[in-house]
């Protein structure tokens, strides 16, 4: 009879799974939000289909409430997806790199994306305000709730960003010993 390398009922130590960090319960979190917000969207859709099937008049303001969502998903959820690597990658020329230059392209292509982020904050401290003086035609909304997605989007993107280039640094650093 062969001998098991570890106990039986105790996993080994390196399938132990390290608990979820902060950054990844925010992020799952926020996964989670964009679904919800989805499911209200999709819910609010659905009523003025049924409302205008039955000939009845809408309800005032319903069409907007998706619309508005959907801005704050973009956002959310592109920022989720940031975190666990879910956007599409073209990465077939950056593999076909040596390593150096690929974790360079990788350390600058995050480096953009913080840029253009940190870009799109900088210019919602002009947006935002200005919106505050619009309001929407059906709900009486002011839109700068709607284009508070813009910078806190934005700056929830940044955060993987800024950890996608530690990790890439911190390998090469470590390569180098």
């Amino acid at each position: 009879m062969a001998t098991l390398p570890h106990d039986p009922v105790e996993p080994p130590i390196d399938s132990v799974p390290e608990p979820p960090s902060t950054g990844r319960r925010l992020y799952d979190g926020l996964a989670y939000l964009g679904g919800a917000i989805l499911a209200v969207m999709t819910a609010a859709v659905f009523i003025q289909v049924v409302l205008r099937y039955l000939g009845l008049t809408g309800i005032d303001g319903i069409e907007e409430i998706p619309r508005y969502l959907f801005v704050w998903l973009v956002m959310i959820g592109g920022a989720a997806a940031m975190w666990r690597h879910e956007h599409t990658v073209l990465d077939y020329f950056l593999n076909r790199c040596e390593p150096n230059l690929r974790a360079f392209v990788s350390i600058l292509i995050n480096a953009l994306g913080i840029f253009f982020f940190a870009y799109m904050i900088w210019l919602s401290f002009t947006l935002v305000p200005n919106a505050g003086f619009q309001t929407s035609p059906g709900l009486g909304l002011t839109l700068d709730y709607i284009f508070m997605a813009i910078p806190v989007g934005s700056a929830l993107m940044i955060v993987p960003m800024l950890r996608n280039i530690y990790f890439i640094v911190k390998a090469q650093w470590l390569k180098s010993f």
